[in-house]
């Protein structure tokens, strides 16, 4: 099946918690790459990756980036492509803060989806989301996971009144 989802970030360490992302589009059997795009390490292959990724087949990019957290708004801006943001509390991050404000409050013209901090998992939920719009046996998948999520909900709340 052709990858459909790219999965990057800016460095190894953040590998953990892209790792969340990955794990979620495994669930629903959507096909995904995932490697290191640094922004300020790797300009060129950034630049080159972002804007060879549609031509490639991807439909979406997940970008995680910690600190000054640049990854997803430089990406965002050499394609058309929807970029999903996972800001990721690093070493040297200012509590998280400097990541999500970072990747959310980017230039209009400029949009980058932003999840919670360290929030991959989400990040891979809404890249198939956004796939399902157009894919009707992702869409039935996407269902189904709710459904069992409120049904654990459920059991959660009755095995309580025992």
């Amino acid at each position: 099946m052709k990858i459909q989802v790219a999965i990057i970030m800016g460095s190894s360490s953040d590998l953990k918690i892209m790792q969340e992302a990955a794990d979620a589009l495994k669930m629903f059997n959507v096909p995904f790459e995932i490697t290191i795009v640094s922004a300020h390490r790797t300009p060129e292959r950034m630049r080159t990756y972002a804007m060879e990724a549609k031509a490639r087949g991807i439909k979406v990019i997940v970008a995680g980036a910690g600190g000054a957290a640049h990854l997803p708004g430089m990406v965002a801006s050499y394609t058309t492509l929807p970029v999903i943001g996972v800001p990721i509390k690093s070493s040297n991050s200012i509590d998280g803060w400097d990541s999500v404000l970072s990747i959310l409050q980017m230039p209009g013209g400029v949009p980058v989806a932003t999840v919670a901090l360290n929030g991959a998992k989400n990040a891979g939920i809404l890249a198939a989301q956004i796939l399902a719009t157009q894919d009707e046996v992702l869409s039935e998948k996407l269902e189904d996971y709710k459904k069992k999520m409120a049904d654990d909900v459920i059991s959660a709340a009755d095995a309580m009144k025992n």
